[in-house]
C-alpha cells in the first residue's frame, strides 16, 4: 500500500513540474508564434479552414486535423470517384455496380417477378 501512495506523490510532483514548464513556456511559444506571423505577413483569418493562401495570395491546399481526413481547403484538388466494376448485367448488356438507386431495366424486371442474383455476374 505504502507503493501506491509513494507512486501517486510522485505523479502529482509530476504533474506540478508539467504544469509549472507549460506554464514558463507558454508566454515564449506565443510571442514567437506571433513572431513568424508578422513574418510571413500572416493572420487570424489565414488560419481559419478554408481561408489558407500562398505566397501569390492564390489558395493553398493543406491538410488540416487528424490525418487531413475530410477536410478540404479552397483550392485543394476535388476527388475524383473512379468506375466501379458491375456487379449485375441486364439481358440487353446492361451494368449496374449495385450501388445508388436501381436502375429502371433492373426495377422493370424485378416486377416482372426475376430476382437480382438472376443477372448477378459472377466472378
Amino acid at each position: 500500500m505504502s507503493d501506491l501512495i509513494e507512486i501517486q506523490s510522485q505523479i502529482e510532483k509530476l504533474q506540478k513540474q508539467a504544469s509549472d514548464i507549460k506554464a514558463r513556456e507558454f508566454g515564449k511559444t506565443v510571442q514567437d508564434i506571433l513572431a513568424k506571423m508578422q513574418a510571413f505577413g500572416i493572420t487570424l483569418k489565414d488560419l481559419q479552414p478554408g481561408k489558407a493562401r500562398g505566397a501569390k495570395g492564390k489558395a493553398k491546399a493543406t491538410k488540416v486535423g487528424k490525418a487531413g481526413a475530410g477536410v478540404k481547403l479552397a483550392g485543394a484538388p476535388k476527388k475524383v470517384a473512379l468506375p466501379v466494376a458491375a456487379k449485375y448485367r441486364g439481358p440487353n448488356g446492361e451494368g449496374w455496380s449495385g450501388r445508388g438507386l436501381t436502375p429502371r431495366w433492373l426495377t422493370a424486371l424485378l416486377v416482372d417477378g426475376k430476382s437480382k442474383e438472376d443477372f448477378a455476374i459472377k466472378s
